[in-house]
C-alpha cells in the first residue's frame, strides 16, 4: 500500500490501528522506559510505575508483535528476559519523548485551563 493512499481519519485506514497502539498510556510509558536502556521484565515493572504485571505483559507481547520491541531469553536458572527497542521503536521513542516533553513543558497551562474551565479559582 502506498504511502499516499492513507487516511489516518477514514476509519478504515490502517494508520488508525497504529495510532491506538502507539497512543496508549502504557505503550509509551514502556516506550520510553525502553528508550533508557534494554531492560528485564522485574526492572521495567518496577520503572513504569503502576502498570501490572498482565498489563505490561501485554503491552510488551503487543510492540513486540508488532516490531517495536525485541524480547530476549537469557537460559539462567531462573531464566531472565530482557527488552529492548528495535530500529523501529527506537524512531517512535523520539515522538514519544517529543510528546513527554511537550507535557511537561505545558502541564502549567493545561492545569489553569482546566481550573477555568471547572470555575475554579483563577491560575
Amino acid at each position: 500500500m502506498r504511502k499516499q493512499a492513507f487516511d489516518v481519519l477514514d476509519p478504515r485506514c490502517p494508520t488508525q490501528q497504529v495510532l491506538d497502539r502507539v497512543a496508549g498510556k502504557w505503550t509509551m510509558l514502556v516506550i520510553l522506559a525502553l528508550s533508557e536502556d534494554a531492560r528485564r521484565y522485574a526492572d521495567l515493572q518496577r520503572r513504569v510505575k503502576g502498570v501490572t504485571k498482565k498489563v505490561l505483559t501485554q503491552t510488551l507481547r503487543t510492540l513486540e508483535r508488532d516490531g517495536l520491541v525485541e524480547r530476549r531469553v537469557f537460559h539462567t536458572v531462573p531464566v531472565q528476559t530482557e527488552y529492548a527497542l528495535t530500529e523501529l521503536g527506537r524512531s517512535l521513542a523520539g515522538a514519544v519523548t517529543a510528546i513527554r516533553t511537550w507535557a511537561y513543558d505545558n502541564m502549567d497551562d493545561i492545569a489553569g485551563a482546566r481550573r477555568r474551565y471547572d470555575g475554579g479559582p483563577s491560575a
